[in-house]
């Protein structure tokens, strides 16, 4: 008899630093010693403070899972604000920015690791978050529309790599007078 495979729901963070290619072509040292400044001093932090779980953590980003979409969200807002703070006064082509995709999806358990279409999902609308943005998938913002502060601007369906429909999209707005 096959193994039973857990699995569960859950609101999965995407994160990962844009350009960070170029930033350790730069400057390697440097930029990997900023990165994981912003991640012990302020990144990690938060997502304790959210009750969040880092799954992974990739050379440029991570990949965290939180038992609330409305934490996950908040978190990651409270994130981004911060880094535009920290990022304040340091020159344009040093800066650490990153880029969030959200998702609450099914996932698939496997030890500590997770797996499935709802981590797909996050990973991609991390990649169409502009850089120092947070995209998240229609799912969520159905979830949190209602329940939290930011404005959100619908960027429609989008055809995202590896999944066989059209993605609802939506970008957080965390400035709402810019």
């Amino acid at each position: 008899m096959a193994e039973k495979v857990e699995r569960r729901l859950a609101a999965i963070v995407s994160a990962d630093v844009a350009g960070y290619t170029r930033l350790m072509r730069a400057d390697g040292e440097g930029a990997l010693n900023r990165f994981r400044a912003h991640r012990s001093e302020l990144i990690e932090p938060k997502i304790a403070e959210y009750r969040g779980r880092i799954v992974k953590l990739m050379g440029d980003g991570l990949l965290v899972e939180f038992a609330s979409v409305v934490d996950a969200v908040r978190c990651a807002a409270e994130i981004q604000r911060a880094m535009a703070e920290r990022n304040a006064g340091v020159p344009a082509d040093t800066q650490i920015v990153l880029r969030i995709g959200i998702n609450l999806g099914d996932v698939i358990v496997e030890g500590e690791g997770i797996h499935g279409d709802g981590v797909n999902v996050a990973a991609r609308m991390q990649e169409i978050a502009k850089p120092g943005e947070i995209s998240v998938s229609g799912v969520v913002y159905d979830s949190v529309r209602d329940k939290l502060a930011p404005d959100f601007e619908d960027l429609g369906p989008q055809q995202v790599k590896n999944i066989s429909e059209p993605v609802r999209a939506y970008r957080v707005v965390l400035d709402p007078e810019a």
